[in-house]
């Protein structure tokens, strides 16, 4: 199983960033627009349409306020297996966001890779504009 561990400081507030992020059904419009074109929420899930026009079905699993934590599934894809979650730290001057996502088959790995990147830019943009 590969396992995708990326991290970004943002120079905003936690508190500021967390509110974006557990906005589950606005990636596109609060947190990652431009890379997110749309989001559509479910019963336990959101429909999530990226810039490329690639399509992913998210099951919610978790969001933790007190953590600042969401933790989320990928499922209908490629992969056989996704797991992902995002968690927010208090760092000198801002934020720390850590995205770790663990998927099956390995070979989509450096796919996969590309677009947690692309999306932690994206939310880089969106916090500090």
């Amino acid at each position: 199983m590969a396992s995708i561990h990326r991290e970004i400081s943002i120079g905003v507030p936690p508190e500021q960033v967390w509110s974006a992020v557990r906005d589950i059904g606005a990636l596109h419009t609060r947190l990652v627009p431009g890379f997110v074109t749309d989001t559509k929420l479910e019963d336990g899930a959101r429909v999530v349409t990226f810039a490329d026009g690639s399509v992913a079905r998210e099951l919610i699993v978790d969001v933790d306020d007190d953590a600042r934590r969401i933790a989320w599934a990928a499922v209908g894809t490629r992969m056989t297996h996704h797991n992902a979650s995002l968690q927010l730290f208090a760092e000198s001057g801002g934020t720390r966001g850590v995205w770790i996502a663990d998927l099956l088959p390995h070979d989509l790995a450096p796919f996969i890779t590309m677009k947690i990147e692309q999306g932690l830019a994206a939310m880089k943009r969106a916090m500090e504009a």
